[in-house]
């Protein structure tokens, strides 16, 4: 197969409406995955055009950052801590706490401090 000369080359990708261009100034490319970040560090990128979609070529030396998955905040209503602590009968931090330590579940914290509090009446 011959090779291609730059001006051929041009004029074929013409042709059929391809379009090349470098991007410039990139610094860094992150590309987030569910168990690890791949981060690529001055890379060379091209953007191809495509029929109206753009297609990044990116080459530069790699990077994987593993990533530690956090549990998500779990917002525990004022409304939901008052319930709790009435049908438990303790203070309003005691069933803050409760309800922390179960995720947010009314049932089971209320059941929790019942099960506490039974359980210290009992060593009594």
């Amino acid at each position: 197969m011959r090779r291609l000369s730059p001006r051929e080359l041009r004029r074929l990708s013409r042709r059929f409406g391809l379009t090349f261009e470098e991007l410039e100034g990139v610094e860094e490319v992150l590309i987030k995955l569910h168990d690890k970040q791949l981060v690529i560090k001055e890379p060379h990128v091209l953007v191809m055009k495509i029929s109206g979609q753009r297609v990044f070529q990116v080459m530069g030396e790699v990077e994987e950052i593993p990533v530690e998955e956090k549990p998500p905040a779990i917002e525990i209503k004022e409304e939901d801590v008052q319930l709790v602590a009435a049908q438990a009968g303790v203070s309003l931090e005691e069933a803050r706490k409760a309800l922390e330590a179960t995720k947010g579940d009314l049932a089971a914290a209320i059941i929790m401090l019942q099960e506490s509090k039974r359980m210290s009446r009992q060593s009594s």
